[in-house]
């Protein structure tokens, strides 16, 4: 007989990305996940080593690949964190976001321009910028802009939150 899984037990993440991101956005928000491990998420810093709290989230949550892109994997789950509650909302483009709570176009810029660990950290500045603001989007579009490594891949995903963000700019500048 096999043992059954406890109920308690998280649920591994699915092979896709949204899935993926929404399995993440779910784990970190949920009622019952401890306040100080969320705490510790939202510190994650790309140019520090990952804590042990990001090592106990992501050997249960995140996809088994992900130890190969692991800063933006880190940028991923302590964006997250910092959004909740409710930091993941599908129908809700990362460019309106962004665009709706008054991001700037050079902001904009320097962070669609960006790579590696600048980029890293200029995604955390945005999404501290949207948490500020009480703004939610689809995670989705920010973790393929991370995550992208092709240069065509990356920027479809730079393409997707620019065509959102102007659609519904108000000509915010810095």
């Amino acid at each position: 007989m096999m043992p059954s899984i406890p109920p308690e037990a998280p649920e591994k993440p699915a092979a896709t990305l949204a899935s993926s991101i929404g399995h993440i956005a779910a784990t970190i928000d949920a009622e019952h996940f401890p306040s100080g491990e969320r705490a510790a998420l939202r510190r994650l810093s790309p140019d520090a080593p990952p804590s042990l709290a990001f090592y106990r989230f992501a050997f249960k949550h995140l996809p088994p690949d992900w130890e190969a892109q692991r800063n933006a994997w880190m940028a991923i789950v302590s964006g997250i964190a910092l959004m909740c509650p409710r930091p993941h909302r599908p129908d809700r483009a990362a460019g309106l976001a962004l665009a709706e709570a008054g991001y700037s176009e050079k902001r904009l810029e320097r962070l669609l321009a960006a790579e590696g660990d600048t980029l890293h950290t200029l995604l955390l500045r945005a999404v501290r910028f949207l948490a500020a603001k009480n703004a939610t989007c689809n995670w989705v579009q920010f973790a393929r802009l991370l995550l992208s490594t092709g240069e065509e891949k990356r920027e479809a995903a730079r393409l997707a939150i620019a065509r959102e963000f102007y659609r519904n700019h108000k000509d915010h500048k810095d």
